[in-house]
């Protein structure tokens, strides 16, 4: 052994076989997993595929708040406006949050629209056939009445469009971060502005008396 290098220790004894992970069941659980959809699917039928339908909410916290994801259920403030009973809603499908609050009167408003479209939509079978109640749907449209397999009622990402336009001539020549600075100053010393300001009007009271 010439130089000085590292002494050789090379591992090359180990049972490799017996430590190797191995994913032969992948092909077989793909399979469960879809006889399962199918099972679920037969036996929630004539059910949405998908499940309860979910209101559009936005994500919490600063990071997230821009984003908009499916939440947890309706409001009953949401329900009511649609006109909605909460107790027939989740008979029909509709995924009810009682905790919930409304904190936007848009986001109100598209959870009232979105309750209102999918009870356009909603065919009611009867309890009982043959017996159909108020509120059930006609026979002509439980006839064609088919489960629906898809997304239901899926999130669509919609961009704010900002209109374009040339910057004016008082827009270049304003100093933003100088202003910026100088309100930043002026909330700091306000309240000794106004301490010193009381302090002067009180001594100018007191020379008049």
């Amino acid at each position: 052994m010439k130089h000085n290098n590292m002494v050789p220790n090379a591992h090359f004894h180990k049972e490799w076989q017996l430590r190797v992970r191995t994913w032969f069941n992948q092909p077989m659980r793909k399979k469960r997993r879809r006889t399962a959809r199918q099972l679920k699917a037969a036996r929630i039928a004539p059910r949405p595929v998908d499940g309860a339908l979910r209101p559009v909410v936005q994500c919490p916290t600063v990071k997230y708040n821009m984003k908009r994801r499916l939440g947890r259920g309706f409001t009953l403030e949401e329900l009511k406006e649609a006109e909605m009973p909460k107790k027939l809603a989740r008979t029909v499908g509709i995924a009810v949050d009682h905790r919930r609050k409304n904190r936007s009167v848009e986001g109100f408003q598209r959870n009232v629209q979105r309750l209102k479209e999918y009870k356009s939509r909603l065919i009611v079978f009867p309890k009982r056939a043959g017996k159909p109640k108020a509120g059930d749907s006609d026979a002509a449209e439980l006839a064609t009445a088919t489960q629906f397999a898809g997304k239901l009622m899926p999130l669509v990402a919609v961009e704010d469009a900002v209109e374009a336009r040339a910057i004016t001539d008082e827009e270049k020549e304003t100093r933003v971060y100088a202003k910026l600075r100088l309100e930043r100053a002026n909330a700091k010393h306000d309240g000794m502005r106004k301490k010193l300001a009381a302090e002067a009007a009180a001594a100018e009271e007191e020379k008049k008396g």
